[in-house]
């Protein structure tokens, strides 16, 4: 079951997603500093930061892979397949 921030990334447009992206990763790197000067009243909300930059890029990825061409696409399957038997 999809949950409800990926159903409203979905709806985000390239740009908006890149913005947002870049305004997590900022977040991220504030909380990061204040807690490990004075500390966060709830360090949980680091876990939940890092996964909506995780949701973020899956979707920018998504898109991208969508966008690709056929033969793109088959150069891509080559190189996991690639990776797979190592």
């Amino acid at each position: 079951m999809a949950t409800k921030k990926f159903l409203e990334l979905q709806e985000f447009s390239d740009a908006d997603l890149q913005s947002e992206l870049k305004d997590t990763e900022a977040q991220y790197q504030k909380l990061k500093f204040d807690h490990a000067i004075k500390g966060l009243e709830n360090p949980l909300v680091l876990r939940e930061v890092r996964r909506d930059i995780a949701r973020l890029r899956t979707e920018i990825r998504r898109r991208e892979v969508a966008a690709m061409s056929p033969e793109q696409l088959a150069n891509r399957s080559k190189i996991r397949s690639r990776r797979r038997r190592r």
